[in-house]
């Protein structure tokens, strides 16, 4: 090898650029178009054959009549498939890569045998090893619209989620289908009837070969402090003095890993949550139901953690529930902060740590 003298400047010999540009062909004639496309594209402007004195002219219409045919589409580059070498950062697994919140029109069924459409939020993810450089996310859609016109099921999800593991060949996975759940829901004494929508989440979560089936729902209900109950009663009776307990709006986001052969149904899990806390947030009401309203609440004062532990009593007594986790978020109207509890039952929930905007996501827009 020549050894050049650095010029005084520190700005390269001519000859030292030659022998820079013949070690880049050299390597960019053994290189693919993916590895060059990587490093510069400019680089096959300095290939023999491919020399260029500038940027060519380039259209600047749309060619709505181009159809690309095989051959073209293989001349493609591909850089989320490419050598391990393209790799940027640590050369490392990652637990999920994919896509979230693609919106599509999802069948379900009902518990009285009835079907409803929904707005569906989907996301869907796999594990990428640490020698792939990455994965083709439109896979993991193209996958799911093939099943998405039959009505829902864990069988269709189980099914989309083979193909799209199978397409990125890939160890773990996770679906998730996000909706708003409509259930007509009696007022309590005038005899209207009016739209609850429950939050709810389906999750299929497949890890080290093990498949769960997960439910998530959030519940919204009203909340009246036992302690600020008993103070006011205090008052009255010893004062004389009129004064109202404080309570606020609510919500408990309960997940549940189903387990056996029998059908945990969404209006199953609302039951149970209604049954455990039963002052739910009304949707039709005249006067009669906002005194029942206040009765029932004056009936059911309740902590934060008194309704993480009445939930779980209900959910400890159904054998379609396996693991759970309650989160309960109590939105204070006499502090500036809220109350909260989390409750888990099983390994599938348990964290050392918490994600920091759990509790926010918990505040819901009446």
């Amino acid at each position: 090898m020549n050894m050049h003298p650095k010029s005084a400047d520190g700005v390269p010999h001519r000859e030292e650029a030659e022998e820079a540009l013949e070690t880049l062909r050299r390597w960019a004639e053994g290189a693919s178009v993916t590895e060059i496309a990587a490093l510069d594209p400019a680089i096959s402007r300095l290939l023999p054959g491919r020399e260029l004195s500038n940027y060519p002219a380039l259209s600047r219409k749309y060619p709505g009549d181009f159809t690309p045919d095989e051959r073209y589409k293989a001349s493609m580059p591909d850089l989320q498939n490419g050598p391990a070498s393209l790799i940027v950062g640590a050369r490392t697994q990652i637990q999920h890569v994919g896509i979230s919140n693609f919106r599509l029109p999802i069948r379900y069924h009902t518990r009285d045998n009835g079907d409803v459409t929904l707005e569906t939020s989907v996301t869907g993810t796999v594990s990428l090893e640490a020698e792939k450089k990455g994965i083709n996310m439109s896979r993991i859609m193209r996958s799911f619209y093939a099943h998405a016109e039959r009505t829902f099921s864990y069988d269709v999800m189980e099914a989309a989620l083979d193909d799209y593991k199978a397409d990125l060949e890939s160890f773990d996975a996770r679906l998730q289908m996000r909706f708003s759940f409509p259930v007509k829901v009696a007022s309590l004494r005038s005899g209207l009837a009016g739209w609850q929508y429950y939050d709810i989440a389906l999750e299929l979560a497949e890890a080290a070969g093990v498949r769960k089936q997960i439910i998530h729902l959030d519940y919204v209900y009203s909340s009246t402090c036992p302690c600020s109950l008993e103070l006011s009663e205090h008052a009255r009776e010893m004062r004389g003095q009129l004064a109202t307990p404080h309570s606020q709006r609510s919500v408990a986001r309960i997940s549940v890993v189903t387990e056996g052969p029998r059908c945990l149904w969404f209006e199953d899990i609302i039951d149970m949550a209604r049954a455990a806390v039963p002052t739910e947030t009304q949707v039709m009401v005249k006067r009669e139901d906002e005194q029942a309203f206040a009765e029932l609440n004056a009936a059911n004062p309740i902590f934060v953690e008194d309704a993480a532990r009445s939930f779980a009593a209900r959910l400890l007594a159904d054998p379609r529930v396996g693991d759970f986790r309650i989160v309960a978020s109590h939105q204070e109207s006499l502090h500036s902060h809220d109350a909260v509890s989390v409750l888990t039952e099983g390994p599938t929930f348990a964290s050392e740590s918490l994600d920091p905007r759990l509790f926010a996501t918990l505040h819901h827009v009446g």
